[in-house]
């Protein structure tokens, strides 16, 4: 049997460069990049689902539920059959944001979070995740620069939400982090994107042994 490949999660709040690092770094070990929600074809439809502004107040365990269902159906068509035949998989958002989205932002008990990803995913966790973490109003001055490069895209639900509930999230990742320093790094996003990059590549092989692709 050959070697399993490794799970890696680039995680953060709003407008940190979690999707173009989980490119770049997918890119240079050559692995599988994936995204949550979503990641299959069902599970982008629970995405679209869960982020669709129109549907307005969504019950936050309603919401966690969601998430989990698509996480579920994501590691059983994509994530664990890559991992099986040796490839390393980088998901932009994993169970990190589970715990620090609907646990820390909407309110719910962590350890019920916690207990519910465990299930939903039959004990699978990240091998490491990579926590960009950059003071709030940097985000939000990248997150404005993004949208305006993208006319007629308005923010989807989890992105509309009040300051106050993205600072909540957060203050959550930051703590997640730090309980846990064996599975995760925290980086300072805050630089280029080339520079964020040397720096998560170089995380990712100091800890898990994982060199450039072929």
């Amino acid at each position: 049997m050959g070697t399993r490949g490794r799970l890696i999660a680039i995680e953060g709040g709003e407008g940190v460069g979690k999707s173009t690092q989980a490119a770049l770094l997918a890119s240079a070990i050559g692995a599988e990049a994936s995204r949550e929600p979503g990641g299959s074809p069902i599970a982008e439809r629970i995405r679209d689902l869960l982020l669709d502004r129109s549907l307005g107040v969504l019950a936050p365990r309603a919401e966690l539920y969601l998430m989990l269902a698509a996480r579920a159906e994501h590691l059983s068509s994509l994530i664990e059959p890559a991992l099986a035949a040796g490839r390393h998989v980088v998901v932009d958002r994993f169970a990190g944001s589970t715990l620090a989205y609907q646990g820390y932002g909407r309110g719910l008990p962590v350890e019920e979070v916690r207990r519910a990803c465990d299930l939903a995913s039959g004990g699978r966790w990240p091998d490491l995740s990579v926590l960009l973490d950059m003071p709030r109003d940097v985000a939000k001055r990248r997150r404005a620069a993004q949208q305006a490069q993208l006319p007629g895209v308005s923010p989807d639900r989890i992105e509309a939400e009040e300051p106050e509930f993205h600072r909540r999230v957060n203050e959550g990742f930051r703590e997640i982090a730090a309980d846990d320093t064996e599975h995760w790094v925290v980086l300072d996003g805050s630089a280029s994107a080339s520079e964020v990059a040397a720096e998560v590549l170089g995380a990712v092989r100091a800890r898990l042994g994982i060199g450039v692709s072929r």
